[in-house]
């Protein structure tokens, strides 16, 4: 039996777990989901946080749901379209719903089981290059170069994100150029504008800008296009 609450018209409205998810994610919006307790989400929604529990039953759960609300909202597989363009569409879309909840990547990096929810949409994604044409060998070494992409983000190995002002990082990277010429001559090329990032395009650290997440994309995707027409396909 859901617990009853006041809303703003003054009327009795349930207290679900709906409710409880939507608001968690509402104030991850705002200030990240490290911001969040069950405390502040039961004062948002006018109870005590004792109420929370009978729907969630802890923060676990909570990040769980949270992330459910968000693949919730990735678009269904292209029809009638082949695989690459399935493929990356889809990609793209759960990369747009990443961009409007940027707490979601940290989140699904975080948590050590994913949900059915998750794992459905990692299922569907494997039909689409199944029905594509992928061997199962090819099949498990595409899901493998993909990795977080497939959800919609890069987990940058080095994250190149300036820890100190721009012009402290030239002159220490200038100083010691001819120790890291390479990396001194793309700090220099970055200071000058010559390579930029689009910071409203990013998901996550690094330089996973909407520019470099889909240049890599395209590269994964033509090299397992190249490997499926040469590899034999095999069926269970």
């Amino acid at each position: 039996m859901a617990t009853k609450i006041e809303d703003r018209s003054g009327e009795r409205a349930p207290l679900t777990r709906e409710r409880i998810l939507e608001t968690a994610v509402a104030l991850a919006d705002e200030g990240g989901f490290d911001s969040i307790s069950m405390r502040q989400i039961a004062q948002e929604l006018g109870v005590v946080p004792m109420a929370l529990y009978k729907h969630v039953a802890n923060k676990g759960e909570l990040l769980d749901g949270m992330i459910d609300l968000v693949v919730a909202k990735i678009d269904p597989p292209l029809a009638d379209v082949d695989w690459k363009t399935a493929m990356r569409e889809r990609i793209l879309s759960a990369r747009r719903a990443l961009l409007r909840h940027a707490w979601a990547s940290k989140v699904l990096e975080s948590r050590g089981e994913p949900t059915p929810m998750v794992i459905g949409y990692m299922d569907s994604m494997m039909g689409i290059f199944r029905a594509g044409g992928f061997s199962i060998d090819l099949l498990h070494h595409a899901t493998h170069v993909m990795g977080s992409r497939l959800l919609g983000f890069s987990q940058e190995l080095y994250d190149d994100t300036a820890s100190m002002p721009e012009e402290e990082a030239l002159e220490m990277w200038t100083q010691m150029a001819d120790v890291y010429p390479n990396i001194a001559a793309l700090v220099r090329e970055i200071s000058g504008g010559e390579i930029t990032h689009e910071k409203g395009s990013v998901v996550g650290g690094g330089c996973d800008d909407q520019f470099e997440f889909e240049f890599a994309l395209d590269l994964i995707l033509d090299g397992l296009e190249r490997l499926r027409k040469t590899t034999p396909r095999r069926t269970l």
